[in-house]
């Protein structure tokens, strides 16, 4: 379903070295990495919200940099795209944040009722309550509200793929626990191909098929949670007693 072949981005320094990597279809995928390490640039290549140096991006077998700006407007229709932060319009309600997740096209002219009973839909998908919500401004709902929101957005156009960038990020460990699991439900109820890109080591074990690693803009391990845990890579294994110490402290602070 994603193929990244050979993506190479520089800003100041290089970030992406080089990286390929698959996710089937229907699977769900984790991401992980060191801070810096070109997580959410990757993530951000699927949809030509940043272009790389070099290098492509297949979805369903269609080029996001080769095959021109209508196929660029396609992949967009088959994924949604989860926002670190939430990334909500802070001028919009509830109600007109999710609607933006529809399509621009088929938004101009869908039936109000319809564009309603999709964005009431949504909300329930992630367990808000429409008639609470619908009418607030992001300043007005709890970090996960906002999360939560932000997701419906992403859910709303009912996509085939959904790209989670640090869903979790800011979450004290009982709401990214919630988050997690919505975000587990949510792939297998709409049987749709996730990425996540996470720095929750444990949650994306816990929940993904398959996880990968980057490490110096490179792919540094790609395999099962099971072979990520009992790597003997040096590097990863540092990684994973990090993330675990990490997590441990986070609980003890909270």
């Amino acid at each position: 379903m994603i193929s990244y072949r050979g993506i190479h981005k520089s800003f100041d320094l290089p970030v992406l070295s080089g990286v390929d990597l698959t996710v089937d279809t229907g699977e769900m995928f984790a991401l992980f990495g060191p801070s810096g390490t070109g997580k959410s640039v990757l993530l951000k290549t699927t949809l030509a919200l940043i272009t790389p140096d070099r290098g492509d991006v297949e979805i369903d077998g269609l080029s996001v940099y080769y095959g021109g700006r209508s196929t660029i407007e396609t992949v967009r229709r088959k994924v949604g795209y989860v926002f670190q932060y939430a990334a909500l319009f802070d001028s919009l309600n509830v109600f007109d944040n999710v609607a933006m997740g529809l399509p621009e096209n088929e938004l101009a002219q869908m039936p109000k009722l319809e564009v309603a009973r999709k964005v009431w839909a949504s909300l329930e998908m992630v367990n808000l309550e429409p008639h609470e919500v619908l009418a607030k401004i992001p300043s007005e709902l709890s970090g996960g509200m906002k999360k939560r929101v932000g997701i419906a957005r992403a859910v709303v156009g009912e996509p085939e793929i959904l790209l989670w960038d640090e869903p979790t990020t800011g979450l004290d460990p009982v709401n990214t626990a919630a988050i997690e699991r919505l975000i587990a439900r949510l792939s297998r109820e709409l049987e749709v191909t996730s990425l996540l890109v996470t720095h929750d080591v444990e949650g994306g074990l816990e929940m993904c098929d398959r996880v990968a690693m980057l490490d110096g803009g490179v792919v540094r391990f790609c395999g099962t949670p099971e072979e990520f845990r009992g790597s003997s890579d040096t590097v990863v294994r540092a990684f994973v007693d990090r993330a675990a110490a990490e997590a441990a402290l986070d609980m003890v602070s909270s």
